[in-house]
């Protein structure tokens, strides 16, 4: 692994960690590794099956059992397919997002996927988007960032982003759940949602996307900035 360049972006839900950390992964021809979509891919097997989010060690069995692939059809999102179903839709909802946090604070469900996410780290390199890819899944990343912006902007990027996909959704309560998954996240006992010591932090308030990605960028050295092949 540590042959291997990592870059992690760990922030809070509607940060655009997914959106800058695809494109970066783009620039650079990286692989990619979204790690929600692997909590909510796990709640979502879940429910699926009638298994209990409040039972750890129940819900750390359905991880071990349910096989998550991400599969890029063209430009844009990968797919993520969930026990051979296409399940991209259904874990971009805020309902899947509350699932993921409740069950990511749960130590076995977290010792149930960190083997997984490990094996992302290949050549030519990883970025791994997160909440704590730079604390503790890749804490000897030798390059990490925290990205980050006011939640009212992070509200209203989920609001036009759902209303794009025909989701039905109000801004004022997706506000407050954001501010409650913010709570929670950071203060949960595990893993919570903090920036690595050696993180740099990037706010992306009232910042265009191009210039979010050049200022997370410019944390590689340049030799490592150019596109590279697998």
């Amino acid at each position: 692994m540590p042959m291997i360049p990592i870059l992690t972006i760990d922030g809070p839900s509607g940060s655009g960690k997914g959106t800058i950390s695809r494109a970066v992964a783009e620039r650079l021809g990286w692989r990619y590794l979204d790690s929600g979509a692997l909590y909510r891919a796990v709640g979502l097997a879940a429910a699926w099956e009638g298994v209990d989010l409040s039972d750890p060690e129940a819900v750390a069995l359905c991880a071990r059992r349910t096989e998550i692939r991400f599969e890029t059809q063209g430009a844009g999102e990968p797919h993520v397919i969930v026990n051979g179903k296409d399940a991209t839709r259904q874990l971009r909802t805020e309902t899947a997002g509350a699932a993921a946090s409740a069950i990511a604070a749960q130590p076995p469900v977290r010792a149930a996927l960190v083997g997984l996410q490990h094996r992302f780290a290949r050549l030519p390199g990883l970025v791994a988007d997160g909440r704590d890819m730079g604390t503790v899944i890749f804490p000897d990343a030798p390059y990490k960032v925290f990205l980050t912006a006011s939640a009212a902007e992070r509200a209203q990027r989920r609001y036009k982003q759902l209303k794009d996909k025909g989701v039905s959704v109000n801004l004022d309560s997706l506000l407050h759940e954001i501010a409650a998954r913010d709570e929670r996240d950071a203060g949960r006992a595990v893993a919570p949602l903090k920036p690595a010591q050696d993180a740099v932090i990037v706010d992306s308030t009232g910042t265009a996307i191009t210039e979010v990605i050049e200022r997370v960028l410019a944390v590689l050295p340049e030799n490592l900035r150019s596109p590279r092949q697998a």
